[in-house]
């Protein structure tokens, strides 16, 4: 069997005296989707901090293409092909379209930066159509598309997300799930934290219940799904989100 694109093993983290993680585990293979879902306070977007070296663990360790990137910089982190969308502060919204991709471009060598920005294009020909539009003025759903589409820009081959679906209306979600499947058919692993557990799951290869810190469960999406513990414990309509991320968009060094 091929060896994870992305491990965390046994990972402890938290925010000053207050412990959030406790052990956590998770892996991800490439093309794979893999859902972390949970209630709130479970630790969710804490874990992809951690991964995204935006918060240092106390224990245990991050692995990404088998090499050990614990507490590595996030711009490092861009430049090896891991990038990361919180679910705030995701864009630049003073920036129109073209300038967002651009910046967002800044970790390529400067000869594939041109080409890359139009592949996004491509790719999402709604932001090609208004790619003078200054972002604070997208709606929801168009920002969250221009917001995963920056990340893309970068060409990574794992992408964390953290609440890809927060705040949208339902047909702007369904719109950026259909962009999700598409990223993952391009053979980019996605790990993403999601409130809305069983749209994640159903799209989801593998999932992760995050409950105190700990896992809870694992298993396929679909074993997940189908699982009356999981179903009664935590498949609401929606999981309430816990995420309260302020970082810089994916790729730019957060403010310290």
């Amino acid at each position: 069997m091929s060896k994870p694109l992305l491990e965390v093993a046994s990972v402890e983290a938290g925010y000053g005296e207050a412990l959030v993680l406790r052990g956590v585990s998770l892996t991800a293979f490439e093309a794979e989707l893999v859902a972390i879902i949970g209630p709130n306070g479970a630790g969710k977007s804490t874990l992809l901090k951690v991964i995204y070296g935006l918060l240092r663990p106390t224990s245990g360790q991050v692995r990404y293409r088998t090499d050990d990137v614990t507490g590595v910089r996030p711009e490092r982190l861009t430049r090896l092909g891991l990038n990361y969308v919180p679910q705030l502060g995701n864009v630049f919204p003073s920036l129109s379209i073209a300038e967002n991709l651009l910046v967002g471009s800044v970790s390529l060598p400067r000869g594939e930066r041109r080409p890359a920005v139009d592949d996004m294009y491509a790719q999402f020909p709604l932001l090609a159509e208004r790619r003078r539009q200054r972002a604070g003025t997208l709606s929801g759903g168009q920002r969250k598309l221009l917001a995963i589409a920056r990340a893309l820009v970068t060409r990574p081959r794992a992408l964390l997300l953290d609440e890809p679906s927060a705040g949208l209306s339902p047909q702007a979600v369904e719109l950026v799930f259909d962009q999700l499947a598409e990223v993952k058919r391009r053979g980019i692993a996605i790990v993403m934290v999601e409130q809305n557990a069983r749209r994640a799951l159903s799209l989801a290869d593998r999932g992760y219940v995050l409950d105190m810190g700990r896992n809870a469960y694992e298993g396929t999406g679909r074993s997940l799904l189908n699982d009356p513990k999981v179903t009664d414990l935590y498949l609401g309509s929606t999981i309430a989100s816990s995420s309260t991320s302020t970082s810089a968009p994916s790729g730019i060094n957060p403010p310290t």
